[in-house]
């Protein structure tokens, strides 16, 4: 039997983009590459105030692309979008894949594809739920990514753009999370209202309550003008909720290598 997932590397790139080496693989997420400035959607203005710490290629050859969706900007840039021709396997939504083209697959939640593995096994990656906004003000469709060795044993999660409601609730049942990273920030933008479309410090909070066993690392919580809990923020509520220790803070252009119940990272 294969072992599961107990401990990945995360290099951050900045965003929502991390290399994340995980049973012998390079994932990337999010791919998020051009420089700071203002980038203009067909529905909303997005402010971008600091480019990546890595380049493309700094970051190396990677086995597939995690896409949680591929029609914002702060998820999918310009940069980002031009090396998916490079990449041999990106996974994302069926609206996304079928945008993208060029072999891009795309998993309807709970559905499933095997990446293989240099130790012969495979990498199961399972399309997760996501809303990305309040009920009925989803900024959608998006797609979170549960990681299993051939669907069994512990699970890395990486969120995608989503709160938290009954559907990610959903993955934390099916799954034994021993790793999650959340994209959260609390994202806003005009367009959605004054709700968050990304998680909050206390979405955050009802995951690591939900999930008790879950190392959590942030991502996509900087960066852009949108994000309205920054590291301090988030830190300083998970303290106050008694969960400060579960919280593994990627540095910029760094690695940290993380694993289930871990209460300290290592660089």
């Amino acid at each position: 039997m294969l072992p599961s997932i107990d401990r990945i590397a995360v290099t951050y790139i900045g965003g929502p983009t991390a290399r994340l080496d995980v049973a012998g693989l390079r994932l990337l997420t999010d791919p998020t590459f051009d420089g700071s400035g203002v980038y203009e959607g067909p529905t909303s203005t997005l402010t971008k105030l600091a480019g990546p710490a890595l380049s493309t290629a700094d970051v190396g050859a990677v086995d597939a692309v995690l896409l949680s969706h591929d029609h914002h900007f702060d998820n999918l840039d310009r940069a980002g979008r031009s090396m998916l021709a490079g990449v041999g396997t990106v996974i994302t939504t069926p609206l996304g894949a079928g945008r993208l083209g060029g072999g891009a697959v795309g998993l309807e939640a709970w559905q499933s594809m095997d990446l293989p593995s240099p130790d012969g096994g495979v990498l199961r990656v399972t399309g997760t739920p996501a809303r990305h906004g309040p009920a009925g003000g989803d900024r959608g469709p998006v797609s979170g990514f549960a990681l299993t060795r051939g669907g069994t044993g512990s699970a890395v999660y990486v969120s995608g753009d989503t709160v938290w409601y009954q559907g990610v609730a959903e993955v934390v049942r099916r799954f034994d999370v021993g790793i999650a990273v959340l994209f959260m920030g609390a994202a806003r933008v005009g367009a959605a209202g004054p709700a968050a479309i990304t998680m909050t410090a206390e979405d955050g909070i009802q995951f690591a309550r939900a999930c008790p066993s879950a190392t959590i690392v942030p991502l996509h919580f900087e960066d852009w003008a949108h994000f309205t809990e920054h590291r301090d923020t988030i830190q300083r509520a998970f303290d106050e909720a008694g969960l400060g220790e579960r919280l593994h803070w990627p540095e910029r252009g760094h690695t940290i290598t993380v694993g289930m119940n871990d209460q300290t990272a290592t660089a």
